[in-house]
C-alpha cells in the first residue's frame, strides 16, 4: 500500500489515453430506456433457453400478493 498513488496516476493515463483514442468519455449515468434496450434481448434469450417462464409468473404473482396485503 505504499505505492498506490503512482499505480493511480498510471490507471488514470491509461483511461485518457483511451478516450482520447476512441472520442468519447464515459458518463455518469445511462438513460433508463438505453438501459433497457440493452438488457431486454439477454433477458428475453435467457427465459427461452432456461425455460423461466413460469418462475417469473410465480415471482410475480407473489409480489402482487404481498402489496395486496
Amino acid at each position: 500500500m505504499a505505492d498506490t498513488a503512482s499505480r493511480t496516476m498510471i490507471r488514470t493515463r491509461g483511461r485518457r489515453a483511451n478516450s482520447a483514442v476512441f472520442g468519447t468519455r464515459r458518463s455518469g449515468q445511462r438513460h433508463p430506456l438505453v438501459a433497457t434496450a440493452m438488457v431486454l434481448p439477454l433477458a428475453t434469450l435467457l427465459v427461452v433457453v432456461f425455460g423461466g417462464w413460469e418462475a417469473v409468473v410465480t415471482q410475480a404473482s407473489s409480489v402482487g400478493v404481498m402489496l395486496g396485503r
